[in-house]
Formats: C-alpha cells, sequence, structure tokens
C-alpha cells in the first residue's frame, strides 16, 4: 500500500484533532505526588497506570519518569540508561516490590511504548525477513545475510546482500533491506541518514522494501540508488535471464 503525502497529511491533520496522546511534563509534575498517596492506600491498585490513562501519558513513559526519581532520590545520582531499561524489563530488579508492582503493570498495558512493544516490533522485524530469506531462495538468488556481513567485519549493513546483482524496474539492486513498518517522512529520513546512505555509499544501489507501504513521494532516489517497493519485486532480472534473452 503507497499513500500519497497528500492522503497521508489528510489522515494525520484528522488524528491531530483525536484527544492527544501525551500532556506536558507541567502537567505530570503537578499530578506526581498523587502517585504515592494512591499506593500507601493500596499497594495493588494500578495507581501508577490510572494516572498515566488520566493525564493521557504513555504508561511506560510515566513509569520510566517515576522510576528514575526513585532511583535518584535513593543512590543521590541520576541512574544511568543502561539501568532504567534494565529494570523497565525486569521490573523484579527495582529494590522497592510496591513500585516494582507499579511499573509492571505500566509496561504489559501499555501499547506504544516500552519493552514489551519493542519485543512485539523486533519479533515482527524478524519475521519479515525470513520472508524475505525465503523469497529470495525461491529464486535462487545468492546472498550475504546481515549475520554473515557482520562475521567478515561489516558494522552497518543492510538485511541481504545480493552476491550478483539483480535489476528491478530497470534500476540495477545491490543490497535489499527490510522494514516491517510504514515508510513516513520521518522515519524515512531517520533511516535515509543512518542507514541507506551508508549502504548506497558503500555496497552501491539498493532496494528497501516497506512491508506496510510509504508515502509514494519519497520514492524520489531512484536515479541516486535507493529504490522503495512495498512488496517483493515479481519483475526481477538476473544476469541469467538477460544472458538467455540475447
Amino acid at each position: 500500500m503507497k499513500l500519497s503525502k497528500a492522503q497521508y497529511d489528510e489522515i494525520a491533520q484528522f488524528l491531530g484533532h483525536v484527544q492527544p496522546t501525551r500532556q506536558s511534563l507541567r502537567k505530570l509534575k503537578e499530578r506526581f505526588p498523587r502517585y504515592l498517596n494512591g499506593v500507601m492506600k493500596n499497594a495493588a491498585a494500578p495507581v501508577l497506570l490510572e494516572l498515566a490513562n488520566e493525564v493521557d501519558f504513555a504508561p511506560s513513559l510515566m513509569a520510566r519518569i517515576v522510576l528514575e526519581r526513585f532511583l535518584q532520590e535513593q543512590e543521590g545520582t541520576i541512574p544511568s540508561k543502561t539501568l532504567i531499561n534494565s529494570m523497565l524489563r525486569d521490573s523484579s530488579q527495582i529494590p522497592d516490590g510496591v513500585l516494582a508492582n507499579q511499573v509492571y503493570q505500566c509496561t504489559v498495558n501499555d501499547c506504544c511504548y516500552g519493552p514489551l512493544v519493542d519485543c512485539i516490533k523486533h519479533a515482527i522485524g524478524h519475521e519479515h525477513e525470513v520472508l524475505l530469506r525465503e523469497m529470495l531462495l525461491e529464486k535462487n538468488l545468492s546472498f550475504l545475510a546481515e549475520e554473515q556481513l557482520r562475521a567478515k567485519g561489516y558494522d552497518k549493513t543492510p538485511d541481504f546482500i545480493l552476491e550478483v546483482p539483480v535489476a528491478v524496474e530497470g534500476h540495477i539492486i545491490h543490497w535489499i533491506e527490510s522494514k516491517a513498518s510504514f515508510g513516513d517522512e520521518c522515519s524515512h529520513q531517520a533511516y535515509l541518514h543512518d542507514q541507506f546512505w551508508s549502504y548506497w555509499n558503500r555496497f552501491g544501489p539498493g532496494l528497501v522494501i516497506y512491508w506496510y507501504g510509504f508515502i509514494e513521494e519519497l520514492d524520489c532516489h531512484r536515479e541516486r540508488g535507493i529504490l522503495l517497493k512495498d512488496c517483493f519485486p515479481t519483475d526481477i532480472v538476473t544476469l541469467r535471464h538477460s544472458m538467455a534473452q540475447h
């Protein structure tokens, strides 16, 4: 599925009139003392989750804020992100049992952020990489996977490097990157900066598959060597196929 920028903007504008998903931190700070009062009355009640819903803030982000404040007061120093992330993934590491329960309730009830969502995203991403691998094998295309490339010492690699380049819609393709997401302007620009242009610089032109679609105007770098698709291409031309035609 590809959307025009106009269609995407229309959807985004509509969502902008829906009740926002976050409120200002100022509002959070004003309501922060209520968490302590709530858990003192009933330690098992999902006070932190209810507070996050009341101020329309992501529960996992609310849990992070409270956990950071708790650890800072306990240790007298600002806790590291590594420690915070570890405790959010495994709340049993939190030294306070009541807070551990509150954090756990927040992370398992957050559909947008947090360690549980990260695991789901990772699983979906891996599922589509496996799907792409199977399609490449079905087409008898020789490739090196990301783990093989890393074993060779490459630090930043696409999901698959084709050992013999192919042509897709008249464009030469040396590598393929799988993205199990929708390609919007913000995410695509970040990927271009952090990944795609690096791949292009090291391996040549390539193909990015946004399995859940993308804004069609973003497919504007074909001539420079980055092609976007929303599915595995059906019109792949291999060297063997090209030689047979001649």
